[in-house]
């Protein structure tokens, strides 16, 4: 049978989601635990390969295995053999054709800013803190020119392919600001590598008065204006949710 599980992860002490071998990683410790409990060699599929120090609320990976345990069995066991940061939220038995990355119709992700004058010991791993008075506002009318189909080259890291689009939709794009905590929501169909921790960057420039909404606007057309984007740090982003056509919305707690 094929489970899909739901994982929740402090991606603080990981080299990313993807197996590497000079890092430990949360696919290995999620392998290391599938193993354990069914004594068979796994390889799991995820969502989503997020970089080295990105959490994530809804991750989604997928594996097929001859123990056909109960999938709340599975989430009850992973989570005994699975270290503190990493767990297994929910379980659901999926068919044999179901690919967590290119079945995906969407994915959300959150980046955390506090604005402050002094850095937080007790946040500095989820959060990215800045002590500049930024213009939330500008930040929050700059953000609406990220949604719809755009060529999102000038927002991510090099890609290896020179074939590889770099063309993305974004469904939703805001900016909400609680106290001083600010929060970017970003949906789309896929991102590129490091895009979000880019549009975040370009967004905080915004903020500072170092770039207008025009400009990104210019970005996004292919235009060469001389303005980059700067990625922000990892430990800002959280991957929140992965959303499929027939997989439960109640999968994400």
């Amino acid at each position: 049978m094929k489970l899909a599980l739901i994982v929740e992860y402090d991606g603080t002490n990981y080299g990313g989601f993807q197996y590497q071998h000079n890092a430990n990683s949360i696919q290995e410790e999620l392998e290391k635990a599938i193993t354990r409990l069914t004594k068979e060699t796994i390889r799991i599929n995820g969502a989503g390969r997020t970089d080295a120090g990105v959490h994530a609320k809804g991750q989604v990976v997928a594996f097929d295995t001859k123990v056909s345990y109960d999938p709340m069995i599975y989430v009850k066991a992973l989570n005994h053999y699975l270290p503190v940061d990493i767990a297994i939220k929910d379980a659901h038995q999926v068919d044999v054709e179901f690919d967590p990355r290119r079945m995906a119709e969407s994915r959300l992700y959150e980046y955390t800013l506090q604005l402050a004058a002094t850095r937080s010991p007790l946040t500095r791993q989820k959060v990215y803190w800045s002590s500049l008075d930024l213009d939330v506002s500008a930040m929050r009318r700059a953000a609406k020119f990220f949604v719809g189909t755009h060529d999102f080259g000038k927002f991510s890291s090099p890609i290896k392919k020179p074939t590889y689009s770099t063309v993305r939709q974004i469904f939703k794009s805001q900016i909400r600001q609680s106290g001083s905590i600010v929060r970017y929501q970003v949906q789309g169909n896929a991102f590129l590598p490091r895009q979000v921790r880019r549009m975040a960057g370009a967004l905080v420039d915004v903020g500072r008065g170092i770039l207008k909404g025009d400009d990104l606007r210019r970005m996004l057309s292919g235009e060469d204006t001389g303005s980059s984007a700067r990625t922000l740090p990892a430990r800002g982003l959280c991957l929140l949710e992965v959303t499929y056509s027939g997989f439960p919305p109640s999968a994400v707690k």
